[in-house]
């Protein structure tokens, strides 16, 4: 016997209903977790960079650099790139943070981690690089990286948020990109030259974190 319409209808409310509950305990977990953290920088980067690769061994310089400044790194908490990041923090004692996501793929988080935080959805995982991190530090990636770019560009261009440095490591990886910004989004009026001013590019990991230091007190 085949339940009715009204009745399917009022199953889907009801696993809406509870999938809220869910988000609304993940962020609270998160917030939970992180409120103890110090001043941090949230790395990006691939997760398929094998560990013998010069970006791993610069993430992981570049780490350590921030964690002798001061700072506590935090990275998605998986392999590749993030796993450089928590390394350099974790192997010169200091704070890092893994914001773990569960996926069917390139999902186990590393070794690294002094602190880990566990997310299902990708949104409020989102809320936690932003709101804990004092600055983002883009190193080659996928979409994944593309996306928390992105993301903190748009917060900052909209003021949503307030302005933070963005560095971006690596003038040969992103120097397509760039020059596509201004050709065509800047070129064609879909955004502002001044807003090419929200990033910083370099491939010096010293000079990204002079960058910080510069334009963050701790």
């Amino acid at each position: 016997m085949h339940k009715s319409k009204q009745y399917v209808i009022d199953d889907l409310s009801m696993q809406e209903s509870w999938r809220l509950f869910k988000i609304m305990a993940e962020l609270v977990d998160g917030f939970e977790t992180m409120s103890e953290i110090g001043p941090a920088v949230s790395i990006f980067g691939s997760a398929r960079v094998a560990n013998d690769h010069p970006l791993y061994a610069q993430t992981e310089q570049l780490s350590k650099l921030l964690c002798e400044a001061g700072y506590s790194v935090i990275t998605g908490g998986g392999p590749g790139l993030m796993e450089a990041g928590n390394k350099g923090c974790f192997e010169s004692g200091g704070e890092s943070v893994g914001l773990h996501i569960h996926l069917p793929f390139e999902q186990h988080s590393n070794p690294y981690l002094s602190i880990k935080s566990d997310y299902n959805y990708f949104f409020v995982r989102k809320v936690m690089f932003i709101k804990y991190a004092m600055a983002y530090i883009a190193m080659p990636g996928g979409y994944g990286t593309l996306d928390e770019l992105s993301e903190a560009l748009v917060l900052i261009q909209t003021k949503r948020i307030k302005p933070f440095p963005i560095i971006l490591i690596g003038t040969e990886f992103w120097g397509g990109l760039i020059d596509w910004f201004k050709t065509r989004l800047v070129a064609d009026g879909f955004c502002s030259e001044e807003n090419l001013d929200l990033f910083h590019v370099t491939d010096s990991p010293e000079e990204a974190v002079a960058y910080i230091k510069k334009h963050v007190i701790i």
